[in-house]
């Protein structure tokens, strides 16, 4: 429990080094908002595709696609879960702060913040089965997640979902394990670099806009602390407590409830940003959650490992 502790608690660390960074770089005009904006593009259309690609490369094993399809129906329980608790128990008369806390509520900090832990905890299982919720992610995010927060199914057709990065990615990674496509050197090599940037770029757009936040007044916010609970206490325990009464053990469920019980995901700050948004409630709820992520991740993964 305590090696659990300290290694979630130096991953948050890590975070906030980097958000640091990007408040630094906010307050020096080293960033602004174009160069923000231009940074969540990447983010979104060139390094998530990556970071995909390079979790699914390795071997195809016939037990770890059992274990495929398992993982990824845990992550999708995890995904509906949060979506009906977000819409029972999220409620404001400010429709656009709403759609955040709501968004908030529902998508996890699963990939830049939890491959590493993953990955740290359970190895290169870890960061396979953390692959596949992240894939469940993407396909959410820009299904559920892209209608939520621009508020029209329009950017919902067939040819935009067919060349959506996001699902591009998933599709691709998938084949690459199914029939275990080795990607030579030259075209690997950029893959791993680019993978490599998701977790620094979101941090530093993070760190900008926390600049240009008001944390004095998140603090003051019921209803982001609300948002807050269910996204680090509540989902994980139900989730952790569902998967296990449903014989779901080891690494699967480890890799799981590591992805349910993380703070909000940056990406809540970068589609608030793209669609215009409460930014400055993305920030907080981001920034205040992952800081008190340092003693609730390691709580319920502590206990996930204990029990696994």
């Amino acid at each position: 429990m305590l090696q659990n502790f300290l290694t979630v608690g130096q991953q948050v660390v890590i975070i906030f080094i980097l958000i640091a960074v990007g408040f630094i770089c906010s307050k020096a005009k080293l960033i602004n908002g174009y160069g923000a904006r231009c940074m969540t593009n990447i983010v979104l259309y060139a390094v998530t595709p990556c970071v995909m690609l390079d979790a699914f490369q390795r071997d195809f094993d016939p037990s770890m696609l059992t274990n495929l399809l398992i993982s990824a129906a845990a992550a999708i329980g995890v995904h509906i879960l949060s979506i009906l608790l977000s819409r029972l128990c999220i409620h404001d008369k400010d429709k656009s702060k709403k759609t955040v806390l709501r968004f908030a509520v529902i998508f996890s900090n699963c990939g830049f913040m939890c491959l590493p832990l993953e990955r740290a905890l359970l190895g290169d299982d870890g960061a396979f089965y953390g692959g596949i919720f992240i894939a469940v992610f993407n396909i959410v995010l820009w299904t559920y997640g892209l209608v939520m927060m621009s508020g029209s199914t329009r950017l919902l057709s067939i040819k935009n979902l067919a060349f959506n990065p996001g699902i591009i990615g998933v599709l691709a990674g998938i084949l690459i394990f199914l029939f275990s496509i080795k990607l030579p050197g030259i075209v690997l090599a950029p893959v791993e670099f680019l993978s490599a940037l998701n977790t620094p770029l979101p941090m530093l757009v993070i760190g900008y806009h926390l600049y240009n936040s008001n944390l004095r007044q998140a603090l003051r916010d019921k209803k982001a602390y609300l948002a807050i609970f269910l996204r680090l206490v509540l989902i994980p325990l139900i989730s952790l407590g569902a998967l296990y009464l449903c014989g779901l053990r080891g690494s699967v469920l480890t890799a799981t409830v590591i992805a349910a019980s993380a703070p909000v995901a940056a990406t809540t700050t970068m589609f608030a940003s793209r669609f215009d948004k409460d930014v400055s409630v993305s920030v907080n709820l981001v920034s205040l959650s992952t800081l008190f992520s340092i003693v609730t991740m390691s709580l319920i993964v502590g206990l996930t490992c204990s029990i696994a």
